[in-house]
């Protein structure tokens, strides 16, 4: 009985803190959309501990992660992810990651949206050298997105 109940509590703890650190990595699980002056769209963002803006938000209307990339030029999905999404690999394509030169595929996004911030056809790549679960948020999405950093939080305006 008492091994049963070290199993339960071991089990518990570690659903706890995998939610404590999920959050840290993540803490924009939810995100809200408000509206702002001039009745613009705002989605706010908080800092991770690491210093990024990752977020939850849609591709085609299925669910996603983001991690915000300013120094990206378009969406970088890795390629396991466009595959589990259904999205269709275009025309290849050279592409210069920090990692060196790498092989991209186009894609065209019929829906991407962060909080109620959705933009159409957005152009993007499937990176195959992407060793990661995050889709990264670069500027084929965020030039038509004004954005405004002050300390931890980003807020997006549409």
């Amino acid at each position: 009985m008492m091994i049963l109940a070290w199993v339960v509590l071991l089990g518990l703890g570690v659903l706890f803190f995998g939610d404590v650190l999920e959050k840290q990595f993540n803490p924009n699980q939810r995100v809200d959309t408000r509206i702002g002056e001039g009745g613009a769209r705002e989605v706010v963002l908080q800092r991770n501990r690491f210093g990024h803006y990752v977020t939850n938000g849609t591709i085609n209307g299925q669910p996603v992660t983001f991690m915000l990339d300013t120094g990206a030029t378009g969406v970088a999905i890795p390629e396991p992810v466009a595959r589990r999404l259904g999205i269709p690999r275009g025309r290849p394509y050279r592409t210069q990651t920090a990692n060196g030169m790498s092989t991209s595929y186009a894609a065209r996004l019929d829906s991407v949206a962060v909080g109620d911030i959705e933009l159409r056809g957005v152009q993007a790549g499937i990176a195959t050298g992407l060793q990661m679960e995050e889709i990264l948020l670069g500027m084929s999405f965020l030039k038509h997105i004004e954005f405004t950093q002050r300390g931890d939080t980003l807020i997006l305006r549409h």
